[in-house]
């Protein structure tokens, strides 16, 4: 059990440093960057961390622990669909950073308090979704490695919420530190076309690898 617990962390904190992961928290922190002062950004930073671990630890657990309890040992062709989903998701929130960039200033002006809670609020639920995105992508891959590693489907199930722990404890420091370049370019204007290009930029284009990556395994399989 022990061992359980040791690992599931483990690898819950490196999975969080996954490239489509780290794509999507980059690409939602910099749409709170306008406007953001240093206390506001890095609640800002925290809460979209959380929510985004939280949605893809609730996905993982739930539909991980029915892979698991039925002891399935071949990954659903649904598997490749969700990763098709996820992969459309970062392309879209590339693109509206994108489009946010393009329309210059008066789509990064600097709001009033409600606004900025209300933006806040939204920016947390699209992450909350888009964690759970994320889970149901990888569900049955994280599934199939708990039934491998762990002698027992209790010790499983344990390793599936320990991940989520940890999954959620790497998102939150993953935020925190992605949040930097949004705190820094809401000090500085002229950082912030590069924070929200940038974020977008690289959203659509690990969006698009992953497209192409989903192509070849459906091909393959």
């Amino acid at each position: 059990m022990l061992t359980a617990i040791a690992l599931g962390f483990t690898l819950g904190l490196r999975h969080a440093a996954d490239p489509d992961h780290v794509a999507a928290i980059a690409a939602l922190l910099g749409r709170q960057a306008p406007g953001a002062t240093a206390s506001r950004g890095a609640r800002a930073a925290l809460s979209l961390g959380a929510a985004w671990g939280l949605g893809h630890s609730l996905v993982i657990l739930a539909v991980g622990g029915v892979f698991v309890a039925l002891r399935i040992s071949v990954v659903p062709g649904w598997a490749l669909g969700a990763e098709a989903a996820v992969a459309v998701i970062l392309v879209a929130v590339g693109l509206s950073n994108l489009r946010t960039l393009w329309l210059g200033p008066h789509d990064t002006h600097q709001h009033r308090p409600d606004e900025t809670r209300r933006s806040g609020r939204t920016l947390a639920l699209r992450a909350l979704g888009i964690g759970m995105a994320h889970g149901l992508a990888g569900s049955a891959a994280v599934a199939l490695l708990a039934l491998a590693a762990m002698p027992s489907v209790a010790a499983a199930l344990v390793y599936l919420l320990i991940f989520g722990v940890g999954t959620i404890g790497g998102m939150v420091a993953m935020s925190l530190g992605l949040g930097v370049p949004a705190l820094l370019a809401s000090e500085r204007p002229r950082l912030l076309p590069w924070v929200l290009g940038g974020s977008g930029a690289l959203s659509v284009a690990v969006g698009l690898l992953l497209l192409v990556e989903v192509g070849i395994a459906t091909r393959l399989f």
